[in-house]
């Protein structure tokens, strides 16, 4: 309880730190100088979910970077097993993006702030047409360059069986026609969901997989098969894949 204690001490104290760079990040946006923005905004929040994972005893192995492609965006999809996963992207995917995220996330002070600069889209979930709003803009913001993170579970599964995924957010794709990018993640709740909430040392695994641009070359592929083609492609990653896709298969 007592590193738990002196980590959420540690969070607010960095977060503290760092609020002037808000300031060098709104000069750089209205003086124009988009390649230092977009280079400032995903140094920072890089540092910053490395140093919360360290400093929690996380140690985080990435494989399949070669996957991540250069030249085009992404809608990055991934299974969401625990509330370290955020800064585990943030930290140790080698790549600038925003996230798709609850609306209530935008009205915490200095977080709601770096996460508008970052380019996440805030969605309503209990407003409907807020919501689908929100799909228009994400997509659009995908058409214009930017990569987003999607957890499509909709909520941590805390090292249970990575649930079905809502097809809803896949509209992303087949609005934007973007590439998707899977991405599994493996033990991040035992950094804290598997011990009371406790922060706990832990080795975490993160596996890019190749790809998925199936919708790209078939536009019959819709929302609902591409949530499952890309679950499918998420679990495989799994050191228990075998055993939750022969449940899959059974339902």
């Amino acid at each position: 309880m007592f590193k738990t204690g002196i980590w959420f001490i540690y969070f607010f104290l960095y977060l503290i730190a760092i609020t002037p760079g808000l300031f060098k990040a709104k000069l750089l946006k209205n003086q124009g100088k988009t390649e230092e923005f977009n280079k400032f905004l995903k140094k920072v929040p890089q540092n910053w979910g490395r140093r919360l994972v360290k400093f929690a005893g996380g140690k985080v192995h990435v494989k399949g970077e070669e996957y991540i492609p250069k030249d085009e965006p992404v809608l990055i999809v991934s299974n969401h097993q625990g509330n370290f996963d955020i800064p585990i992207l943030l930290g140790f995917l080698d790549i600038k993006f925003g996230f798709i995220s609850k609306i209530e996330v935008k009205k915490i002070p200095m977080i709601g702030t770096w996460m508008a600069h970052m380019g996440c889209i805030f969605m309503d979930r209990k407003d409907r047409r807020q919501a689908v709003k929100s799909i228009i803009n994400g997509a659009k913001s995908l058409e214009d360059g930017a990569n987003l993170v999607i957890f499509p579970e909709g909520t941590r599964s805390k090292g249970g069986p990575v649930a079905e995924f809502k097809k809803g957010s896949f509209k992303l794709a087949t609005k934007s026609n973007v590439t998707i990018l899977p991405v599994t993640i493996e033990g991040s709740y035992n950094m804290m969901e598997a011990n009371d909430n406790k922060i706990t040392s832990a080795d975490v695994y993160v596996t890019i997989s190749e790809p998925i641009r199936v919708h790209q070359e078939n536009s019959d592929i819709d929302s609902e098969q591409l949530a499952e083609i890309s679950r499918k492609q998420i679990v495989s990653q799994m050191k228990g894949n075998q055993i939750q896709l022969e449940k899959d298969n059974i339902k």
